[in-house]
């Protein structure tokens, strides 16, 4: 679920938290960044528990459609298909996605409401009717509606307010869910136990990856700072935007103890995040001092690379 891009995401945010807040060490950090990890997880499954509730408004639609003195032409074929399907019959019985509910406590964060409202501006649209109208109902049909439920509501501002009320990771997390969400619904039925459970986030990626950048460029700040400090010239070290310093302290921390991380990726890697998160001129600051620290790293003779295509 989470790629190396996202957890340096997450690296650079806690290393920038620790850099405010002087109370913050390093065990509190690691421990943080393990839970932050857990939470992007149930992140993933409180979006399907939504997805699956809102359908189950369904089986309320079809009573309240056939109760009509004048029912329409869409009203008189309506039936609670869009919650009994494969698919999310898949997810209703999924003991797997049962669990991690009562776990997480789902149910408790959200009322009835919160379900009918979306349902009822979902049953509104041309895709809905459409779907409705269809004679059969087979897997194929189960799934694309459903990816169709899940981008309606990613763009309702109801839903993102409601979901970020809960989890403020939402934000960061948002396009990772939306990715994972995606692949998981159109894997639906499986035959696999616990499908849901493969897409918690892999230990290669988080710990032996993530948890090990963040906690390297903790204890080996002072080594990276002397390292990058005199490619800094006319620039005081001590103005330097914040995210800068850190991104620049992660990359060249990649560049000395991470063997299996292509330098060129490493390097591509912290600019592209330094766009997003740091100032207008910090892609081209990023990249600038981390080709000069490489130059000198290779130089120096202290990167070592390991793996096929990898070796200096």
């Amino acid at each position: 679920m989470l790629s190396r891009r996202s957890v340096r995401v997450k690296v650079m945010q806690f290393l920038y938290a620790m850099d405010r807040d002087v109370d913050l060490n390093a065990s509190v950090v690691n421990k943080r960044y393990a839970d932050r990890i857990d939470t992007s997880f149930e992140l993933l499954l409180f979006n399907i528990f939504i997805l699956r509730e809102i359908t189950r408004l369904s089986i309320d639609d079809k009573r309240k459609r056939k109760a009509k003195h004048l029912p329409t032409e869409l009203d008189k074929i309506f039936t609670a298909k869009l919650f009994k399907n494969e698919v999310v019959q898949f997810l209703v019985n999924d003991k797997y996605l049962n669990g991690k509910v009562d776990k997480y406590g789902f149910a408790n964060k959200l009322d009835k409401d919160y379900f009918k409202k979306l349902y009822t501006e979902f049953s509104a649209t041309e895709p809905y009717a459409d779907f409705l109208r269809q004679e059969e109902v087979n897997r194929e049909n189960s799934i694309e509606i459903l990816l169709e439920l899940f981008r309606f509501c990613r763009q309702s501002e109801f839903y993102n307010d409601v979901i970020e009320d809960h989890y403020s990771a939402w934000i960061d997390d948002k396009s990772l869910v939306i990715g994972a969400t995606k692949k998981i619904l159109k894997a639906l039925p499986s035959e696999e136990k616990d499908v849901l459970g493969t897409y918690y986030p892999d230990d290669e990626t988080v710990k032996d990856y993530g948890a090990e950048l963040l906690a390297r460029t903790i204890q080996e700040k002072d080594v990276l700072e002397d390292i990058i400090k005199p490619m800094l010239k006319n620039w005081d070290h001590e103005r330097l935007a914040v995210i800068d310093t850190i991104l620049l302290n992660m990359a060249v921390c990649e560049f000395l103890f991470f063997e299996s991380i292509p330098t060129k990726v490493t390097l591509n890697e912290f600019v592209d995040i330094s766009k997003e998160y740091s100032t207008p001129k910090s892609k081209e600051f990023i990249n600038g001092v981390l080709d000069q620290v490489l130059k000198q790293l290779e130089s120096e003779g202290k990167i070592k690379k390991k793996g096929r295509g990898l070796i200096q």
